[in-house]
């Protein structure tokens, strides 16, 4: 079976990183956007995690999620080392529970942009998303999928607003 051709790349800065990641995974698997994943942390492997920015617009992809806690310098070394977008995930892994994480993702120099997104798993699935909205700028396909996605999503919180007792409930919305 061949495999798609990748157009996110997911990278972290450590394996302990992963059960967070996987939350961007599982919502680019619900879209149907063929992702690959990479380990490569941007103060043991700073070399490797350049060269694989350098070189993912050559192979296909679009877009670079970058999930990374404690000091959290991953997706700024891949923004200064590529055009594509690049969306950064701060991870909850230190004593500061990702607000370290947080602030060295979201402070980045004028001319270095990273879309930052919240800590944790949150965080991920939204990077996930903020990359199929970027894909489906281009994608009418995807970008129909997203509209019906959000619209799943709004009527699903009308059904629960529903179970409110309706002596209490908002009647016209």
């Amino acid at each position: 079976m061949e495999r798609k051709k990748a157009l996110v790349g997911i990278l972290m800065g450590s394996d302990s990183d992963l059960s967070v990641m996987e939350a961007a995974a599982e919502v680019l698997r619900e879209f149907g956007v063929p992702f690959e994943m990479a380990i490569l942390s941007a103060h043991r492997t700073p070399e490797q995690a350049a060269r694989y920015a350098a070189e993912a617009a050559e192979r296909g992809i679009k877009v670079l999620i970058a999930g990374a806690g404690w000091a959290a310098h991953l997706a700024g070394v891949l923004a200064s080392k590529t055009t594509l977008p690049v969306i950064g995930v701060p991870i909850d892994s230190s004593p500061l529970n990702g607000m370290d994480a947080l602030l060295s993702t979201v402070q980045m120099p004028p001319g270095i942009p990273v879309a930052t997104m919240a800590i944790g798993k949150g965080g991920a699935r939204n990077a996930a998303l903020f990359a199929v909205q970027i894909l489906a700028v281009a994608d009418e396909n995807l970008a129909a999928r997203l509209k019906a996605y959000k619209a799943d999503m709004a009527a699903g919180v009308l059904k629960k607003n529903e179970k409110i007792d309706p002596a209490v409930r908002v009647l016209e919305l």
